[in-house]
């Protein structure tokens, strides 16, 4: 989950893996980018799960209103969370409907119990979950993916039928390695653009056919111009 456009908003290295972040609402809707990113998410005493989006979404003004959260990288959430990423594509739902065996409520009254928000939720949230690293096969898997390498090469080098690579980044990302590598080329676009690199240049190298197809991404993974994520 990548925000644009919030009042404030600011994240650390929790982890590997894991990147912690503090956010407070301004007023205007918070515009959520995908990233192929799992977020564990505090908000107002309550605990929730934001799922790998496909496309931006809108969270609706909530004047003042201040989130904390955990941001995992694609393949680590779900051998944190202990379940398919798939499971939760396009959703943001409660994390106790979310995380099987009661997990969901027991991180919630855990946090309950710090009566903090910021760092203090981060190290609660951390100590109840005991982040493990993940699958090694899954961390290459989410690399190759990113970096557009074919299906069959990937394949090839984990020892894996192209189905089970399809299987897998569904498990691990919520949707196949094309979709996470189009999210991936399309952030680090934004990153440079942000950077001050020419369009036609940053389209070129990222692998764009041109500025147009650019656009073309922002509009479909973004929802709104690139002008609007570059201003806004």
């Amino acid at each position: 989950m990548s925000s644009e456009w919030s009042s404030s908003y600011r994240e650390w290295a929790a982890a590997p893996g894991i990147t912690a972040w503090t956010s407070v609402s301004g007023p205007r809707p918070v515009r959520v980018l995908p990233d192929g990113c799992l977020d564990l998410i505090w908000t107002d005493g309550a605990l929730s799960v934001a799922g790998p989006d496909t496309a931006a979404r809108l969270v609706p003004d909530e004047s003042a209103r201040r989130r904390v959260g955990l941001r995992f990288a694609p393949g680590v959430g779900p051998a944190v969370l202990g379940l398919p990423a798939s499971e939760l594509t396009d959703r943001h739902v409660a994390a106790a409907d979310a995380l099987p065996s009661g997990r969901g409520r027991s991180l919630e009254r855990g946090l309950r119990h710090t009566g903090g928000m910021g760092e203090e939720v981060v190290a609660g949230l951390l100590a109840s979950l005991d982040p493990a690293p993940a699958d090694r096969v899954v961390l290459r898997l989410a690399l190759l993916a990113a970096d557009g390498t074919p299906l069959p090469l990937i394949g090839r080098e984990l020892g894996l039928s192209p189905r089970q690579v399809h299987r897998r980044s569904v498990a691990a990302f919520g949707y196949g390695p094309k979709r996470l590598h189009r999210i991936s080329r399309f952030q680090r676009a934004l990153r440079e653009l942000r950077a001050g690199v020419p369009a036609a240049e940053c389209a070129v190298r990222n692998g764009f056919s041109d500025q147009a197809h650019l656009s073309r991404e922002a509009r479909a993974l973004a929802g709104v111009p690139i002008r609007d994520l570059l201003t806004g």
